[in-house]
């Protein structure tokens, strides 16, 4: 009971800037699918050298609220979803940091800390994360106006395995996977992927697809994105690097070729040099593609 009534308080932000954040439940009751948590099942939070808190073994998810200041706020929202290979979190350097840089521009930024795929707390291991990303977007839009943003403005945004999320909500949005009594949309209105994995049966990172989608063939092909891109597919904003060896630039690729063939609105980056994992700040170059980012979300007429 500590730790639930926890998921509830507000704390000061570090920056002054911006308003004070807010931790909340992504379920009002009980989380779908799950089974009683073991004892030996325990959120557990190391603090990385240089990257901040990686989480590991999240039973509870929740959203982390950032604000813009209201002299700043436009309307837009996002939801953001950390990297880590199903297997843990990279909030520390792909969530926090991330909401900041758009609390500032003036967009309201949701941090997702999803359960991350186990038999030991699912009855379906492949469903969990999508269903809270699902209920993430359904929670922001049914409370939009609570947060002064525009219903027909909020976009997924995703790291790594955090992008393979993103992109299963941004093309899956309409397999339901929650309640949703009012019949709200879930598809976001744009979709920001960094270095994500999209492909389960091409150039994939082993890791995210056996921690998801173990050997079962059609659960790999269900989750290899690029397939079910389509006309209604929202605009996308795309980085990558091409010495990226953990997750190989290809997976950009051929989301952004089967963007490119339903003539979807879309735009991809990439570095020739920074790896994996550089979040914010790719260090090979001088160009701050948060930036170049916000000019394309200005250019689609987002911000």
């Amino acid at each position: 009971m500590k730790y639930l009534s926890g998921l509830f308080m507000t704390v000061l932000m570090s920056a002054g800037s911006l308003m004070a954040q807010e931790v909340l439940p992504v379920y009002p009751g009980a989380v779908p699918g799950a089974k009683p948590t073991p004892a030996t099942y325990q959120e557990t939070t190391v603090m990385r050298e240089g990257r901040g808190a990686s989480i590991t073994k999240v039973s509870v998810p929740t959203l982390t609220v950032y604000r813009a200041a209201k002299e700043k706020a436009n309307g837009t929202a996002v939801i953001i979803c950390p990297g880590g290979g199903y297997s843990g979190l990279a909030i520390g350097h792909e969530g926090y940091p991330v909401a900041e840089r758009f609390a500032a521009i003036g967009v309201t930024a949701f941090v997702l800390k999803y359960r991350l795929p186990s038999d030991e707390i699912m009855t379906d291991r492949s469903v969990g994360p999508l269903q809270d990303v699902e209920q993430a977007i359904y929670h922001v839009r049914k409370d939009a106006a609570k947060w002064g943003i525009n219903p027909a403005k909020i976009g997924v945004m995703g790291f790594s395995a955090g992008g393979h999320l993103a992109s299963s909500l941004t093309v899956h949005y309409k397999d339901l996977k929650i309640e949703n009594k009012e019949g709200l949309s879930l598809r976001p209105d744009f979709s920001v992927l960094i270095y994500p994995v999209i492909s389960f049966t091409e150039s994939e990172h082993k890791g995210s697809a056996q921690n998801l989608a173990g050997t079962d063939a059609k659960l790999r092909e269900y989750f290899s994105n690029d397939k079910y891109v389509n006309a209604e597919t929202p605009p996308t904003f795309l980085i990558h690097a091409n010495d990226d060896k953990t997750v190989p630039v290809q997976n950009s690729i051929l989301f952004n070729q089967a963007l490119v063939k339903a003539n979807v609105k879309a735009e991809m980056h990439i570095y020739q040099a920074g790896g994996h994992g550089f979040g914010l700040n790719n260090k090979t170059t001088a160009e701050d593609w948060f930036k170049t980012l916000e000019n394309w979300m200005r250019g689609n007429k987002f911000l």
